[in-house]
């Protein structure tokens, strides 16, 4: 009794208009369908009403189908409820709409026309408006080219009064850039070799774009050999394969090197410059306490003030200039200190054929190093004093 009693009192309750209530075709017509709306009477949708704006046709509906319509007139003359499908869609997508907008969902979206602020997309089936401000960086300046694709979104506004929507491409694709570069720190680990293209150049480096981040080649990392101008090595749009150095999570960096896909020329400096050898060099640097020499490919080399003449020397630049070619004794080289100690003093005879004393050489300021002046000489002339074939 008790289900009856509710059956009865659902059936009665009254019906108002803007109900989108729940209902059962009972008849299909070629001009009307009537649906079993629960009431006393039953409901009408016209033909008109059975389609949409944006489907243009009319569904396949056969007796006996569930429906949700739009009471548009609670009764007419005949005594029927005026019913909508169309109406009921549309304001069923308008509550999705509200949805996706407060989970944050990004939507698939159509873009229709540009206009003046912006432009129009369907979403849902919805008009929906593209605000010039929320196209993504990468469009921002050439909207045309969006006209007639199918872009990401996401719902900023939804005001069904006044049937405004409001959606965000910038705001997806920023979001969508998140997830990728997760994913790529995911599976990114230090060592790794990578492919990516120059996104951009600047005094300390340059950055590559690797697809869902952007990772940075600092400008001691281009080549063994110095560098002075990032544009001299890489050019933006160039693609390059890099080294995968460093990765931080926690501030989304990417440390890149370009030179350590190439052999470290330190590894065999021993045997490439042996103490007492003879080479040719550039002067690259003048500090107080030397100067800094180029003697290879990403080899630089420190000639110690101390080492630039027999007799006492105030100022480096006294003796030595920058882009001066020297040809330099090799007094020492030290691989795990990355490190090369050069003479010039001791490339030439001294002065008079008076024997060298012993000097104080240092390859860097701080650290001094007793080195006997006669050595690298005695291993020279025992050189030279080698049978010949």
């Amino acid at each position: 009794m008790e289900e009856f009693l509710n059956q009865e009192e659902a059936s009665s309750k009254r019906i108002a208009h803007g109900d989108i209530i729940d209902g059962v075709v009972v008849r299909v017509d070629p001009d009307e369908v009537l649906v079993d709306v629960g009431s006393k009477s039953e409901g009408v949708i016209s033909s008109r009403e059975l389609g949409t704006r944006d489907t243009g046709g009319a569904p396949d509906l056969h007796a006996g189908d569930h429906v949700k319509v739009f009471v548009l007139q609670p009764e007419n003359e005949d005594g029927n409820v005026v019913l909508s499908l169309r109406r009921a869609r549309a304001e069923s997508v308008w509550v999705k709409a509200q949805e996706q907008q407060t989970t944050g969902e990004m939507l698939d979206a159509e873009v229709r026309e540009q206009n003046k602020g912006g432009l129009i997309v369907n979403v849902l089936g919805l008009r929906g408006f593209l605000p010039t401000s929320q196209v993504s960086r990468t469009y921002s300046s050439t909207l045309q080219e969006l006209v007639g694709q199918r872009i990401g979104v996401k719902i900023l506004e939804v005001n069904r009064k006044r049937n405004r929507l409001i959606v965000s491409q910038k705001a997806a694709f920023d979001e969508d850039r998140a997830r990728q570069r997760e994913e790529l720190f995911g599976k990114l680990k230090v060592g790794d070799e990578i492919e990516g293209k120059v996104s951009g150049l600047t005094t300390y480096g340059a950055f590559v774009n690797l697809g869902a981040a952007d990772g940075l080649i600092h400008i001691s990392e281009l080549s063994w050999d110095r560098v002075a101008n990032v544009a001299d090595v890489l050019q933006v749009g160039q693609d390059v394969r890099v080294k995968v150095i460093k990765l931080d999570p926690d501030t989304s960096r990417i440390s890149l090197s370009l030179r350590q896909l190439g052999e470290d020329p330190w590894d065999h400096i021993e045997k490439r410059f042996p103490p007492g050898a003879l080479v040719e060099g550039e002067v690259t640097k003048i500090k107080k306490y030397g100067a800094f020499l180029q003697i290879g490919d990403g080899i630089e080399g420190l000639l110690h003030i101390s080492e630039l003449a027999w007799e006492h020397v105030e100022h480096t630049e006294d003796v030595v200039h920058p882009g001066q070619k020297l040809r330099v004794r090799v007094l020492q080289a030290d691989r795990s200190r990355r490190r090369i100690s050069l003479s010039l003093k001791q490339a030439e005879e001294p002065a008079g054929g008076r024997p060298p004393d012993e000097a104080e050489v240092s390859d860097y300021p701080g650290e001094i190093e007793r080195v006997p002046q006669s050595e690298p000489q005695r291993v020279y002339a025992e050189v030279s004093a080698a049978p010949q074939d």
